[in-house]
């Protein structure tokens, strides 16, 4: 008789692991549209099912929220607002005397849904349905409805497999004027809900954009110019923000006028990223399709000055302010202001306009975690510095810069310094600077953004030897100007409504950098894209912007599990050296195969159900 025996996993574990893992695949995979209501509902009886019953706040409470929620959503039964109030008791009590995380997180989520979604609660009880937003939600394509500008993803796969380049371009163009900067640098939000990843993963969209563009014609044609309108709008910033909106603009027949205050046009795009990222000369190839609209361009003009805007107000029907974050934010050290101390957005700008900086054999340290930060530590690097250091507040699971430039950047030999918060900046005699002195950093508890809230250790402080010290802790907005003039302004960020209008100030629209704070690409491309149509209506007009393409019907496929093309990075020690682009495309075989994986969710499911794909706005 054995006294012990080696544990291996039953049949049934093997099963119920691999229910676990679909169940993983379902909620990744879950589209938005969704009734929140009916979500919580299903998430509670999966935490229900999961509790051991040793405890009466768990066994029986949860089960007394299901009953609640049952109530809500039962089609049959009358309602009040008490039952809300009830919830709410019922979940704060669970929260505080449940015995373990499952009955208390439990809890934590529908108090958080109470606070979060209450008018979907409100109108259950009152009209027995879902809020109208849902009712009526026509686009329930994942990768369309994640996209910010409202790309066609699922069209424009067709269109790649189908060999039509040409048309993919020009049904991205509909509604994102950027198709080739996108397909280098977006965070392609687009693939977080996917639907494939119930199969897999999720389909590569933006490398079969990049393949798309890689070989379209030289030129694709844009669309012609609608009627002209005698109307005049001013764009107050020529970068992606600013680009799109008049040339959406222009194609409904308005006479759009950029005033960028750099020499060259492109914005962040062209002064915040390396070239290694975006080479410049593809990025020149979307500004030229855009200027072909017929757009007038006037560079190295500062708009931020009360008698500047005041001339656009009389001289212009309507005026849309798209000025990025190019003004960085101090560290607030001891010592920051030592000779070497520079900020990124400077180093950057620098090299968009070919002015080098000098790095050879210098010790680099990079204070930040964003994607900025990643770029000029790569840059650094390239620049001929001995040694790059990242030095961040938080952990590397809490930065915000995309993981694949963090991976990036440490393939290429720069250090990530963690759980190190800037003490301040030593300096020598002359001023300059010869190390940065660093507090270590405990990860506490979560604060808003869910990220463990980085809190000083009771260690002393660490000396880090440098001879540059670059802060990338931040950008914000010149601002000044406008504010003066009128426009609302809090906290350094204009204040406009969604629709882009700025309230109280006739005929000023403003989006992207300057009102949300620093964003995406695509952010900034969907935010021109709202505001261009407002601007139209706001003159009169109601243009609408439309791609008259044949999408290809989709081809019976088998579904089976197939894996992921990934796009290929030139090697480590050969990329950091230079500026020549990182990144390859695919290849034939890799887009066709990749395209395959697309599940066509703009003919099949709720795409068919619900109307399929939006043909114009």
């Amino acid at each position: 008789m054995s006294r012990l025996d080696f544990k291996t996993k039953d049949r049934a574990q093997v099963v119920v692991e691999g229910l676990y893992q679909d169940l993983e695949r379902r909620i990744v995979a879950s589209p938005p549209g969704q009734c929140p209501v009916d979500m919580a509902e299903s998430f509670l009886k999966l935490c229900h099912a999961q509790s051991c019953g040793k405890c009466v706040p768990c066994r029986v409470g949860i089960g007394q929220l299901l009953k609640i929620l049952d109530d809500i959503l039962d089609l049959n039964k009358e309602k009040s607002m008490e039952q809300l109030e009830l919830l709410r008791r019922t979940a704060v009590v669970i929260k505080e005397s449940a015995d373990c995380a499952i009955g208390t997180e439990a809890a934590s989520m529908v108090l958080r849904g109470l606070d979060g979604f209450r008018e979907d609660y409100e109108e259950h009880i009152r009209h027995n349905r879902c809020v109208t937003s849902i009712q009526e939600g026509k686009q329930p394509v994942p990768c369309v409805a994640l996209c910010p500008a409202g790309v066609d993803v699922p069209g424009y796969t067709a269109l790649v497999m189908a060999g039509r380049y040409d048309d993919a371009v020009r049904l991205i163009r509909k509604d994102n004027p950027f198709p080739t900067v996108c397909a280098h640098i977006c965070e392609h939000p687009c693939e977080a809900r996917c639907r494939r990843q119930l199969i897999d993963t999720a389909v590569n969209i933006r490398g079969i954009k990049r393949y798309a563009v890689d070989h379209c014609s030289e030129t694709v044609p844009v669309p012609a110019a609608m009627d002209d309108t005698g109307k005049k709008v001013a764009i107050i910033g020529g970068g992606p923000g600013g680009l799109s909106a008049a040339y959406f603009l222009a194609i409904m027949g308005h006479k759009p006028t950029i005033f960028e205050k750099r020499s060259k046009l492109g914005g962040m795009l062209r002064y915040g990223i390396p070239n290694y990222r975006l080479p410049r000369e593809r990025l020149q190839w979307d500004i030229d399709a855009i200027l072909s609209t017929g757009i007038e361009v006037k560079t190295d003009y500062d708009v931020n000055d009360e008698a500047n805007i005041k001339m656009i107000a009389e001289e212009f029907d309507a005026a849309y302010i798209s000025i990025g974050a190019h003004t960085h934010k101090t560290i607030g050290v001891e010592g920051e202001y030592s000779k070497g101390v520079i900020p990124a957005v400077e180093i950057l700008r620098g090299i968009g306009d070919d002015s080098m900086p000098d790095f050879n054999n210098k010790a680099v340290v990079v204070i930040g975690g964003g994607n900025v930060a990643m770029d000029v530590a790569r840059t650094a690097k390239r620049l001929g510095a001995s040694e790059v250091k990242i030095v961040y507040r938080r952990r590397k699971q809490d930065m915000t810069a995309l993981p694949e430039e963090i991976d990036g950047a440490v393939a290429e030999g720069c250090t990530l310094v963690e759980l190190k918060a800037p003490a301040k900046i030593e300096s020598n005699s002359t001023g300059s600077v010869r190390a940065l002195w660093v507090q270590p950093q405990i990860a506490g508890e979560a604060d808003r953004s869910g990220r463990p809230r980085p809190t000083p250790a009771s260690a002393p402080e660490e000396r880090i030897p440098c001879h540059i010290i670059i802060s990338a802790i931040g950008q914000s907005i010149e601002s000044q100007g406008f504010e003066k003039y009128g426009i609302p302004v809090v906290r350094g960020s204009i204040v406009a409504e969604s629709s882009s209008a700025v309230s109280n100030v006739e005929g000023f629209f403003a989006g992207g950098d300057c009102v949300t704070g620093p964003s995406t690409v695509i952010n900034a491309i969907a935010a021109g894209k709202v505001a261009a149509a407002n601007i139209d209506e706001h003159l009169g007009y109601h243009h609408e912007i439309s791609e008259d393409i044949e999408i290809p019907y989709p081809k019976l496929m088998d579904k089976k599990p197939c894996g992921r093309a990934e796009l290929k990075l030139r090697y480590a020690k050969e990329r950091g050296n230079d500026f020549m682009e990182i990144e390859y495309g695919m290849s034939h075989e890799e887009a066709l195969q990749e395209a395959s994986r697309c599940l066509r969710c703009d003919f099949n499911g709720f795409g068919a159900f619900r109307g399929g794909r939006t043909h114009k706005w």
